[in-house]
């Protein structure tokens, strides 16, 4: 069994969590718009936070030695050559 120090453990606990509130919150953009407003914000506002949360728990990640900088910056070109290969993200925008 792999021995993961405890703030290793918490940094990866609480970016699980921040995760599954991205999904929740792109959930709601597809059911109710970007721009619908849910207590005091609207679901865009919403999702940018949850983002942000999101990419702060990616950094610590980086910062705990947790993951590599430069591997996720190769993982993130590869996923990108991937989507322009494969996905209609880049294409509709040319057109």
């Amino acid at each position: 069994m792999l021995n993961i120090q405890s703030v290793d453990k918490e940094i990866l606990l609480i970016t699980q969590e921040e995760c599954a509130e991205v999904s929740q919150a792109i959930s709601k953009v597809f059911r109710f718009g970007l721009d619908e407003r849910y207590e005091d914000q609207t679901n865009r506002e919403h999702l940018e936070e949850e983002v942000g949360d999101l990419l702060c728990m990616i950094q610590l990640m980086m910062d705990n030695g947790i993951i590599n900088y430069h591997a996720c910056n190769i993982a993130k070109r590869n996923k990108l050559d991937k989507l322009t290969k494969w996905s209609t993200i880049f294409k509709e925008k040319t057109e």
